[in-house]
This record gives structure tokens, sequence and C-alpha cells, in this order.
């Protein structure tokens, strides 16, 4: 029987297609901790551009490297698989982040061999565990806030790209791919920002911690969304050969009995 379910055309895609989407995600979410400098990767000057009164460079989240794939993943899913097939894998994406912190929460929790604090002095490194615990340890709020916008973009990317395909049918892939993903991101950029470093730098905060300003959390939004925006029309020819290379996996048949299901889940 699982061989015969594994042989299925349709059944082995969404396999791929949901591993793909799942493990971009929670390696998004990990790496994510890094912000790095876009202009200095390239050996630039910093921008040093103005956005509601703040001077900004582009520093982003080292999450921003594979959430493309995210991409193209929800919009190939909703596209043979209906909202459905969104909906359930982001929601269960959503309760593997929460499992995978967890974890991580347990392994910092154990008491580390003598050997390992110091195994990597020589490289630069003069604790292992400091080093461990503040890679793996996201803070609450800013788990919460990813989480929240995760699931938020989502459900307003499917909504959006049935939106545009019952006015546009078969025709504009790149209208309902791309511009599903110009909406849905603008919702993420802002609401991971709000949730974890607007409201979560006034909760529990200390004397000389640092509190957003409400312009700052702005222009920081404005500028990880114009980067996204540009992303997504740049990744707009992969949707396209995505699409290529699973409708030749398919076959036409199979493919658009699967695409006029979707529509209809």
């Amino acid at each position: 029987m699982i061989h015969n379910l594994i042989r299925d055309k349709a059944t082995r895609l969404f396999l791929i297609l949901a591993g793909i989407f799942i493990a971009t995600t929670l390696i998004a979410e990990i790496i994510g901790v890094k912000i790095f400098s876009l202009e200095a990767s390239f050996g630039l000057p910093p921008l040093e551009a103005r956005v509601f009164g703040e001077v900004l460079s582009l520093n982003l989240s080292a999450g921003v490297l594979i959430w493309p794939v995210v991409f193209i993943m929800t919009d190939i899913i909703n596209e043979y698989y209906g909202q459905k097939g969104v909906r359930f894998l982001s929601i269960f994406t959503a309760v593997l982040i929460c499992f995978t912190f967890l974890v991580f929460l347990g392994a910092m929790w154990l008491a580390p061999a003598d050997f390992f604090v110091t195994s990597k002095q020589g490289s630069g490194v003069p604790d292992m565990e400091l080093a461990y615990e503040n890679v793996l340890g996201q803070g609450g709020k800013i788990i919460i806030g990813s989480i929240s916008a995760f699931l938020l973009s989502q459900l307003i990317d499917v909504f959006t790209f049935h939106r545009i395909k019952k006015v546009t049918g078969e025709q504009k892939i790149w209208l309902r791919a791309t511009g599903s993903t110009l909406v849905s991101q603008f919702i993420d950029s802002f609401v991971v920002l709000f949730i974890a470093f607007y409201i979560g730098s006034r909760v529990n905060t200390q004397p000389g911690d640092f509190v957003w300003p409400f312009k700052l959390f702005l222009a920081v939004g404005c500028v990880n969304y114009a980067y996204k925006f540009l992303v997504a029309i740049i990744m707009t020819p992969v949707i396209y050969l995505v699409h290529h290379l699973i409708e030749k996996y398919l076959g036409p048949q199979l493919a658009a009995e699967m695409k006029k299901a979707a529509m209809q889940r």
C-alpha cells in the first residue's frame, strides 16, 4: 500500500513540495538570529537611507537568504493543492517550529561538560555554552512574533492568490504568484517587527534597555519590505521554471485536473 501511495505522482509531488516548504521555513527560523549587512557582504558602503527620519542601512535577518524558496513553495502548493493544502502545511509547520524551539530549550537546560565550554577558545570562542545558548535561544517575543507573522501572511497569500486566479483564470501566473507574495509579505514585514520588537521592547524592560520608537518600527518595516518586494520580482522567472518542470512531470491532463480541483478546495 505504501509503495502504491509513493508511486502516485500527485502524492509524491506533495511530499516533495511539503518537505522543501517545511525544511526551508525551519532553516530560516534558525539562521534568522543573525543580522547581516547586505552592503558589506558585497563590499559596498552603507546605504544610509533616510526613512521616516531614521538613517538606515540594509541590515537584514539571515533568514531572508532562503525565504524566497518559501514564497515559491507556497504558490506552487496553492496552484496544485488549493487553499486547504497551504493552510494545513502552514499550521503544521508552525507547530513544528514551536516543537523545535522547545527541543532547543531542553538542550540548553542540559549541564555542559567542562571541556565543551572551553573547547573552542583557540578559535576565539571563550565560552561555547554561552555561544550555543545565544545562537539557539531566541527570545519568546521573537518566536511569537515570527510565528504570528508567518501564519497570517500565509493565510493572506492563499486568499489573494485564489482571488486573482478567479479573475485571470490560468493566464498570468506572474500576477497571482508574485502579486499574492507582495501582499502577504507586506503584512509579514510589519507584524513580526510590531510584536517582537515594538511591543516586545516595552515588556519586562530593564533600565538602559532600548525601546523601539514607532517611527523606527515603520522605517525598518519599509526597508525589509522593499528588499522582499525586489526579491519577489526577481524570483518571478523561477516560478515559471518550476511550473514548467511540474507540468512536465505530471503531464498536461493530470496537471489540469489538479489545478481545477485546487480551485474548489
